[in-house]
């Protein structure tokens, strides 16, 4: 008994000690990350929650403070901006994810915002959105946003250089394909024509060139951020890293002094949202730029399209599960051919890749040269039920019967709208990408 008595003392210092270790580790790594309270600082002036979707704003910030100053020391004092912002929107039940792009020099009105300290930022009728955070940091960022979107945005994360460095190091490297070599010296990316596995600088440098891909723009720029974020998303979800507690606290304490987020973002939290997303596949994560145009007043300026843009946010903020079908017996989904006669470039491969999402077996993608007004169903009469499956699926279509067994065609027509997620989720966009996708990026000369 006495034996017992002092093995039970020596299990509870043993226990209590861990607890306190694990206690202090993560109070080490809650106090190592930056924290503004954006409730407080944006005040009761803010979109209402509309369901259970988590939005979160992802910053990049080119701050030159600590060890970031070797990107510029010249620029030490110069007002950070972000020409990183992407809204990470995770749909109810985690079952899909979209990440929307938002241009660094998208022209949009920006509110009076309240700096830390409590002075004001005046109210900008019109002005660059990467401006934002450099009146009133990530929060005014936040507020522009919010206002612009109607979204309610719950968290946002800000990343600086070396914290990039870091996430791209932690998942063991992110592949990424190039058709020629390329030399920036503005980035300092250096690469041969293939494939690589970038780290540290040379990750940094592959997302901050600009010189050498595609048109030099900011927006195929973005295009290939999204592809090289998508990658590496696949790394953190094949590596396991988003399941794995020690891995994620690995990944948290490597860049947590790297990170901004708002107050309610805890490490806890943090490791909540990772977790929720265990069972998001990368062909599930999708990334899309806001649909915009060129700025009248300025080419080189981008101004949101309206009324897409609207359509868009409207259907962000309204994403919600929906209940599991009452009606008809389940019919699994089967083979199908998916034909554009839209008139819409890239149709085929959008609406293909959604009905992949809902289980279906795309046998071939391809476009009709005559065009067609209304979206057509053409089935087998072996194969009605998976047809009439399908056009519960497809707003407006028409199902049309042929004599060949075993055909199921959608023709998409110029009336086609969406297709109905089974979990709910944000419709196919015009140029969306996929975390699964694997892209060689262009090279110019």
């Amino acid at each position: 008994m006495k034996f017992l008595a002092w093995a039970a003392v020596g299990i509870a210092v043993v226990v209590v000690t861990a607890s306190l270790s694990a206690y202090g580790y993560y109070w080490r790594l809650q106090s190592a990350v930056e924290h503004e309270d954006v409730d407080k600082l944006i005040g009761g002036n803010r979109p209402k929650k509309l369901n259970g979707a988590r939005d979160i704003l992802v910053l990049g910030s080119d701050t030159r403070e600590g060890a970031n100053a070797r990107y510029g020391r010249g620029l030490r004092h110069k007002p950070p901006a972000s020409d990183t912002m992407l809204l990470l929107h995770l749909s109810p039940g985690g079952g899909q994810a979209l990440a929307v792009s938002f241009p660094r020099d998208l022209m949009v009105p920006i509110p009076a915002c309240t700096r830390k300290d409590g002075t004001k930022a005046p109210a900008s009728t019109v002005a660059m959105l990467n401006e934002a955070i450099a009146r009133a940091g990530p929060t005014c960022t936040v507020n522009t946003i919010e206002q612009v979107t109607k979204i309610h945005i719950d968290h946002f994360v800000q990343v600086d250089f070396t914290g990039f460095k870091n996430i791209a190091t932690a998942v063991g490297g992110v592949p990424v394909c190039v058709t020629g070599d390329v030399h920036d010296k503005d980035s300092g990316l250096n690469l041969t024509k293939g494939r690589h596995r970038l780290k540290g600088e040379d990750a940094l440098a592959y997302v901050r060139s600009r010189k050498g891909f595609g048109d030099h723009s900011d927006i195929q720029r973005i295009k290939r951020q999204q592809h090289f974020f998508g990658a590496l998303a696949k790394e953190a979800m094949s590596g396991g890293v988003l399941t794995d507690p020690g891995r994620m606290n690995a990944l948290l304490q490597a860049t947590a002094k790297s990170l901004t987020t708002d107050r309610a973002l805890t490490v806890g939290e943090m490791l909540k949202i990772a977790q929720g997303m265990r069972d998001l596949s990368a062909g599930k994560l999708r990334f899309v730029t806001v649909p915009s145009g060129e700025y009248a007043p300025d080419k080189n300026r981008v101004a949101l399209a309206h009324p897409a843009s609207d359509a868009f946010f409207t259907a962000i903020r309204k994403d919600q599960a929906l209940p599991p079908p009452t009606r008809a017996p389940r019919v699994p989904p089967g083979r199908v051919r998916v034909l554009n006669a839209s008139g819409v470039e890239g149709r085929a491969a959008q609406v293909a890749a959604q009905l992949k999402d809902g289980g279906w077996q795309v046998t071939r993608v391809g476009n009709l040269a005559r065009p067609a007004r209304v979206t057509v169903i053409r089935y087998a009469p072996d194969v009605r039920a998976r047809a009439a499956a399908l056009a519960r699926l497809v707003p407006g279509a028409r199902t049309v019967r042929v004599p060949a067994p075993g055909t199921l065609d959608l023709v998409i027509g110029a009336n086609f709208t969406s297709v109905r997620a089974s979990g709910g989720g944000v419709p196919v966009q015009q140029g969306e990408s996929r975390a699964s996708e694997a892209v060689c990026e262009t090279v110019t000369r």
